[in-house]
């Protein structure tokens, strides 16, 4: 006999995870970052190149996260700089400003926030 009822439906793609990344000149303070890339080296090097845009030859890859978002604050007094991650911006804020706290360097005012997003591949 064959089979009777109805099948499920078959996917016509799938979700793939992201990566972005956070570079940081520690001359200048420019700030380059990336979201949305397939694989870890390419979010790298996107934030490593808009880093470098504004004249920085020191950029330095300070994060990489995927599938979540982050946050990037800097201390008011002196050139520290925090990055931390979480499942959405709010959390990401609230987890570097804490960072902040618990290292004792001062009040921090977040600059960036941003998620990375999943791309759907149809198949």
């Amino acid at each position: 006999g064959g089979e009777s009822g109805t099948s499920a439906p078959r996917p016509d793609g799938r979700w793939i995870k992201t990566w972005g990344a956070i570079s940081l000149s520690p001359a200048s303070g420019d700030m380059g970052a990336s979201k949305g890339h397939k694989d870890k080296s390419a979010a790298e090097t996107e934030a490593q190149e808009r880093c470098a845009q504004y004249g920085a030859t020191d950029c330095k890859v300070l994060t990489t996260y995927k599938n979540q978002c982050v946050a990037y604050a800097t201390a008011q007094e002196g050139r520290k700089v925090r990055t931390n991650t979480g499942a959405s911006r709010e959390s990401a804020t609230q987890n570097v400003l804490a960072a902040c706290s618990k290292e004792s360097i001062g009040q921090c005012k977040v600059l960036y926030t941003d998620c990375t997003e999943p791309l759907f591949k149809s198949y």
